[in-house]
């Protein structure tokens, strides 16, 4: 028995606005020329935008691995003082270490698989003729952080009508000042029960731009967007991605849903 979506609360955390729904009109000043990335793909069926969670590849990396070469130095350490009697071992004080190590590990090891492990490109399909949206979707847990079954992906589509795009924005002192972004929530069909979020952008305008992309798409087709002025990438090429997203997979859909989300919609379908 598939188990049923838990509902999310109505609007994200630090909610500011709702950007315009996916059927609301969009024009040609909403969005600009000169984005970066330009969309993966455009053609008369489908439109493929780029995504990226992580803002910058391969800090969390080096930074995990100089941590973890610290604490394997400082599990030396502790195991000379416990079987050196002249060290005068203090049991509070190799507690307190060790809960330092395990703090540490439980910190740095994510961060360390999702540098790795996180795909080159986590792109989102816009399928025009069929009406649904694609989203190449990373999944992990922070908490079981050694596991296979939890960091996996898996990729998820949901109807373009049941989707709604947010802008969320915090003030975080110590976390790089003001945090804002655009998620993308998914209704339940029918209803305003969010079944879904899933990360769009990193910046409000950026988002915005793109939101009104993908609405202009999805109403008037491709001949609607301009010509942009970046070309579009191949995430899968080693040449056109930077040393850290070498190190991480290659975008690579589902065979099934891979051919869906490219194609318009066969006649038994429609039926």
């Amino acid at each position: 028995m598939k188990q049923q979506p838990r509902a999310l609360p109505c609007q994200a955390p630090h909610w500011k606005y709702d950007l315009p729904g996916p059927n609301e009109q969009a024009t040609e000043h909403h969005y600009r020329k000169h984005l970066n990335p330009a969309p993966n793909i455009i053609d008369t069926k489908y439109l493929e935008l780029a995504r990226s969670t992580f803002m910058i590849r391969g800090i969390g990396f080096f930074v995990g691995i100089v941590a973890l070469i610290a604490i394997l130095m400082m599990l030396v350490f502790l195991a000379f003082m416990a079987f050196t009697p002249d060290m005068g071992t203090d049991a509070i004080a190799l507690l307190i270490a060790l809960c330092i190590i395990i703090a540490t590990c439980w910190f740095f090891i994510p961060i360390i698989r999702l540098d790795i492990e996180l795909p080159r490109d986590e792109p989102i399909r816009f399928n025009r003729l069929r009406r649904k949206v694609y989203f190449y979707q990373f999944k992990y847990d922070r908490i079981f952080f050694l596991s296979k079954k939890k960091w996996v992906v898996k990729p998820e589509v949901h109807a373009w009508d049941d989707l709604k795009a947010e802008a969320c924005r915090v003030y975080a002192p110590g976390h790089g000042g003001l945090i804002e972004n655009i998620v993308i929530a998914a209704h339940k069909p029918g209803t305003n029960e969010v079944i879904a979020r899933y990360f769009f952008a990193h910046d409000i305008h950026n988002g915005e731009h793109y939101w009104a992309i993908a609405r202009l798409f999805m109403q008037q087709g491709p001949d609607a967007l301009p010509e942009f002025e970046k070309c579009p990438r191949d995430w899968n090429s080693d040449a056109e991605v930077g040393f850290p997203r070498r190190l991480a997979p290659k975008v690579k859909w589902p065979p099934d849903m891979d051919l869906e989300s490219r194609t318009a919609p066969t006649s038994e379908e429609i039926q």
